[in-house]
């Protein structure tokens, strides 16, 4: 049975707010499903990392966060990415490898960003988001501006060098980034008690004397409630914060894997709480047409995404001396 989102904590928001944040959920959803077909057909070249399940983490950190704030993604991008309002159009063309997608057919998939939208391209390195963050806060610190940096990673990362190097470092400057770990259980297929005996990844910001806070990443409204406080102790000079969303991805690590480690229970209980249809569950009765009308208007979203990406001109030969450090040998 499919749990729903408690009616008092829905009540509090407005009915905009809250059709907005099922519509960007669903967006991710159903163009992650798109993609995942188009990779089995063969159509698109390279590899995913899909984020199917995590939408509560991606929307509600996104939606806390100001337009001109920052974020840094993993080798899991798309959620973010669209949840930061890069659109479908942008990033199926650079899906497609075409020559004018969003990181115009270099980045593909584990690199996909925009960062005149504020995302950084992706960093597929495990943990390597994190001091980038952190300069990136600094360098915010000493322009003096009001930005924070949201910076995800999953628990995997905290095992990092990078992590530790990075999290201390932000401490030290006391620097406005907001660390969210999306805690999916899994790096790859290994279950985090296996490589951790700290049972909340939280924990670890004590060791920094920096806040830190476990929430549930499938609860889109703890998520964005956790986020904002944490943004608004960045922007008053509190930061950093860790945030640990707890969550669990509904595919595998990459598009070859059929989750055989994830025990059936495991599933039973984590599909239950799926953080689309643990707000439908609680908009339903008042705003069904509404929730239908949105869904209707994601899927042709998703499809004239597709095939606006399919007729997408390819990249030309010059293309591959543009924006590169060095575009000839002497």
């Amino acid at each position: 049975m499919t749990m729903k989102l408690a009616e008092s904590s829905v009540a509090q928001y407005p009915v905009e707010f809250l059709l907005n944040a099922y519509e960007r959920m669903q967006l991710i959803r159903q163009f992650e499903e798109r993609v995942k077909l188009l990779f089995l057909e063969g159509a698109m070249p390279g590899t995913i990392h899909q984020s199917q399940g995590q939408e509560g983490c991606a929307v509600g950190v996104c939606m806390a966060l100001e337009v001109d704030d920052l974020l840094t993604s993993t080798h899991r991008p798309h959620g973010h990415a669209l949840a930061k309002g890069l659109t479908p159009d942008e990033m199926m063309i650079e899906l497609f490898g075409k020559g004018t997608g969003c990181c115009k057919g270099k980045g593909g998939s584990m690199h996909i960003g925009n960062i005149d939208k504020g995302m950084v391209p992706a960093i597929a390195i495990v943990g390597g988001g994190i001091p980038l963050a952190a300069g990136m806060a600094l360098a915010i610190k000493m322009q003096k501006g009001s930005q924070v940096v949201a910076c995800f990673f999953g628990e995997g990362a905290t095992n990092e060098g990078a992590f530790h190097e990075g999290v201390n470092l932000a401490s030290i400057w006391s620097l406005p980034v907001v660390f969210v770990c999306e805690n999916n259980l899994y790096g790859a297929s290994t279950s985090i008690d296996k490589v951790s005996k700290v049972k909340r990844v939280s924990d670890r910001a004590s060791a920094y004397s920096i806040r830190g806070e476990t929430v549930d990443g499938n609860d889109i409204l703890a998520v964005y409630e956790a986020t904002k406080r944490a943004a608004d102790e960045c922007r008053r000079g509190e930061g950093p914060v860790l945030l640990e969303l707890l969550t669990y991805r509904r595919t595998g690590h990459s598009r070859r894997d059929p989750c055989h480690y994830q025990p059936k229970d495991e599933q039973e209980y984590w599909f239950s709480r799926d953080p689309i249809a643990m707000l439908r569950g609680a908009l339903v009765d008042e705003l069904e047409s509404e929730l239908d009308a949105i869904d209707a208007r994601v899927d042709n979203m998703i499809e004239s995404a597709v095939e606006t990406a399919k007729l997408a001109p390819e990249p030309t030969i010059d293309d591959l001396t543009t924006d590169v450090y060095a575009s000839e040998i002497a």
